[in-house]
Formats: C-alpha cells, sequence, structure tokens
C-alpha cells in the first residue's frame, strides 16, 4: 500500500469507527456487531504503525489504552466538588424553593432541571484545548487522577474544537456504565462463575480505578456532562454554559429542561418518573439548579451544600410475586451464592424474574417459606432483591427455606469462616 492509499484508507476508516462510536454513544443503537468493530480497529492500528507519521492525535486508535497506573496520584481541585442536599418528598421541594424565594427576596428566578445519573462524578481539564487531567471526586476538595482511564471513553474529547474556547476552562459530569454493557459483563461473570456486579454504578467505579487502562477501554464507559467552570467565559446563567459545551463537542444528555417556577419542576420530575426507564443509563432522580450566576452568588453555600441546588431522589421501586425456587451459584473463589427464581413481574420498566438472597444470614433474616408471596425492590441495584415477606399469603403446608450445607455442584460439605457471610466450598 502506497503511502497516499494509506493516508485515503485511515481517514476512512477515522470517520467509519466515529460514526458507530456516535450511534452507539449518543443514539444506544448499532449497526455492526462487536467484531466487525474491532477488526476496523484493528486494521487503523496496524496502518497507523505502519505509516507512523500518519498518527493523528485525535484518531479512535488512541482509546485503546494500555497505560498501567500502580497508583492514583492525589489531586487537589480547584473548585470544590460538594455535594448536593437531598429531598424524598415534594413537602421538601416546597420549603427549599421558599428559602430560595426567601434568600433571592423575589420570585423572580428560573431553575434548570436535569436528570441525576447513577455514576461517578468526574471533573475534566482542558488547556489550550485538550484534555490534560480527569479528577474523581474524592473527598469534594481532592480526589485521584484518573487521566489514563478516562482517555479510553470515547465520547469524552481529548481535544476540543470551536468558538469561544477558554486557555483553561473545565467541564464536569458523570461518567457511567451503560446497562447493556453491565448486562453483558455480568452475563460473562456469570458464565464464568464468578459472583454478579451489583449495579452499574459501583461497575463504573470499579473500572474507573483498574491499573490496566486497556481493560478500561473494553469495558465501554459513557460520560454526560453537566457543568462548566473557569475564568471570564462569558457566560451568566447555567443553560448558556450548557449550550456552550454542546457546541465545542461534549456529550449532554438532551434530557434537561428549564423551569420557570415549582410546578414546572414538579411536571418535569413527573415526567421522568417512567420515562427514565428507557434510558440507556441508570438515574436515580432529579437535579434542579438556580440557571442564573449572579442569583447563585446571592445564595451562596452552607457547609457542604450549595443553597441554590437540590437533588429530588425518586423512591425504590417494588413490585410483589411469587417466590418458585432458590438456586446455589458457586462462584470461582467456591463462595455460595442464592438466588431466588420468582414468577416474572414488571419492576422499573424490566421483567423480573430472579432475585438476590445475598447469603444465609439473609434467608434466615426474612424468614421465608418455600412457595411465598415476596417484595421484590430495585433501588440503586440493576440485579433486584428481596426486601420482604407477605406471611398473610403462605400457603397452609409451606415449609421453611433452609439453606443448603454440601455443595450443588461437587457434593462436599460446605464450611463458613468465622466473621464470613457467605459459605464456601472448599
Amino acid at each position: 500500500m502506497t503511502h497516499q492509499e494509506a493516508k485515503a484508507r485511515i481517514a476512512e476508516l477515522t470517520k467509519e469507527i466515529n460514526y458507530h462510536n456516535h450511534l452507539y454513544y449518543q443514539e444506544s443503537r448499532i449497526e455492526i456487531s462487536d467484531y466487525e468493530f474491532d477488526q476496523l480497529l484493528e486494521e487503523l492500528i496496524r496502518l497507523e504503525t505502519e505509516f507512523p507519521d500518519l498518527l493523528d492525535p485525535d484518531s479512535p486508535s488512541q482509546r485503546v489504552g494500555g497505560t498501567i497506573t500502580k497508583e492514583f496520584k492525589s489531586v487537589v481541585h480547584e473548585y470544590k466538588m460538594l455535594s448536593l442536599g437531598n429531598t424524598y418528598t415534594i413537602e421538601e421541594l416546597q420549603a427549599f424553593d421558599e428559602r430560595v424565594e426567601k434568600g433571592l427576596g423575589s420570585s423572580d428566578y428560573e431553575y434548570f432541571c436535569e436528570l441525576k445519573f447513577d455514576g461517578v462524578a468526574i471533573s475534566l481539564i482542558y488547556e489550550d484545548g485538550k484534555l490534560v487531567r480527569a479528577v474523581t471526586r474524592g473527598d469534594g476538595t481532592k480526589g485521584d487522577d484518573v487521566t489514563a482511564n478516562v482517555r479510553t471513553i470515547q465520547n469524552i474529547p481529548l481535544t476540543v474544537k470551536g468558538k469561544n474556547i477558554s486557555k483553561k476552562f473545565e467541564v464536569r459530569g458523570e461518567i457511567f456504565l451503560p446497562i447493556r454493557e453491565f448486562e453483558k459483563i455480568n452475563a460473562e461473570r456469570e458464565k464464568n462463575g464468578e459472583a454478579l456486579l451489583a449495579n452499574p454504578r459501583n461497575a463504573a467505579s470499579g473500572t474507573l480505578k483498574m491499573q490496566d487502562s486497556s481493560i478500561v477501554a473494553k469495558r465501554r464507559l459513557n460520560c454526560c456532562l453537566y457543568q462548566l467552570l473557569g475564568e471570564d467565559l462569558g457566560i451568566k446563567t447555567h443553560s448558556e454554559a450548557i449550550h456552550l459545551i454542546e457546541s465545542w463537542g461534549f456529550n449532554v444528555s438532551q434530557t434537561y429542561q428549564k423551569a420557570k417556577n415549582l410546578n414546572q419542576v414538579l411536571e418535569y420530575i413527573e415526567k421522568w418518573r417512567e420515562g427514565r426507564h428507557h434510558l440507556p443509563m441508570e438515574t436515580d432522580g432529579v437535579v434542579l439548579k438556580i440557571d442564573d450566576y449572579d442569583q447563585r452568588e446571592e445564595l451562596g453555600f452552607t457547609a457542604k451544600n450549595p443553597r441554590w441546588a437540590i437533588a429530588y431522589k425518586y423512591k425504590a421501586e417494588s413490585a410483589e410475586t411469587e417466590l418458585l425456587s432458590i438456586t446455589y451459584q458457586v462462584g470461582r473463589t467456591g463462595a455460595i451464592t442464592p438466588v431466588a427464581n420468582l414468577s416474572p413481574v414488571s419492576l422499573a420498566g424490566t421483567t423480573v424474574k430472579r432475585a438476590s438472597l445475598h447469603n444465609a444470614n439473609e434467608i434466615k433474616r426474612l424468614g421465608i417459606y418455600e412457595g411465598d408471596t415476596v417484595y421484590v425492590e430495585k433501588g440503586g441495584e440493576i440485579i433486584p432483591k428481596i426486601t420482604g415477606v407477605d406471611v398473610s399469603k403462605r400457603k397452609t403446608h409451606a415449609k421453611p427455606v433452609h439453606y443448603i450445607d454440601t455443595c450443588p455442584e461437587c457434593g462436599t460439605k460446605l464450611v463458613r469462616k468465622e466473621g464470613e457471610a457467605k459459605h464456601f466450598c472448599p
């Protein structure tokens, strides 16, 4: 292949790979298999290796990782990453709105509503348009430098192009593991006899702290951005900031909405109570913020939280169904995990057929009998859990569930080490 032919093919491959990445990360659609995608990427890497002068710093090949991080350096945040106060009721939201009105001495303010994604908060620092550092929230004052791993996330720009780009700025958002990827990883772990990951949030957090960035790249993490910080940005509202980072190519969830008053906020909350279950990521609530920066300045902060923003958390959803049987899974380490097989029930937008029972202590605590009607809940857990039993519906001759004492695979007597919740096959 000539240099010119290689240049043309690299451009073609880059365009095609970027197209499929956009489909997957922005639209949650796929047109080719993982194998076909990997073949395109491997061809690109091969050509760039053969013609190193054609390697573009923004090439999709630069996302495959390979950097090994033995220890994650601690970095002090230039702007503190404060957590938000949580509310669970409409009355608490009304009280928050009253405090805002009292603090501003006026009802002339607008809210900016966003869904609260269940992932890992991240700070991305750019200098001269290039990503130079990615830091976790940590304790809010300092966090861990996870730049090598974050560079593998396909929809985080390594280089920003556009108008009015500041010499230095910071964007913040949430890194998450899409539900589809989470389920794929758990299916593989189940096949290998490994313990299942509890939820996408924990999986994303664990992935971000892996030492080998090439493994991180294979997990296909995603990111949504929701904040812009920096000096002399020339913006006066949060909505202006969001539109600006959108124009710079950052991924912003298109679920946001401005609200002129609390009633519109409540409409937004109700709109997404069910709608969020059709999104490709886990969400657990709504964040509302005062849109105007001057008004934020006027309201200020408490010791822990801003007075101009708050999170409304949706309550965990539950359903009632029949326990059909209990399966005992043997993990790679020999750990035994009981799983409840249930009569299929609709819960949080999915059909639930199984739920975790964790260990013998949990079965004893719940007091489960064979064929019981149980309450199943999905909170921050993708894998549902049994939270209780409807004793009034217990069958007359039902027998209590007794935890097994021998391995379901080899028949060996199980052991339980002192201080351990789980039984093991030695």
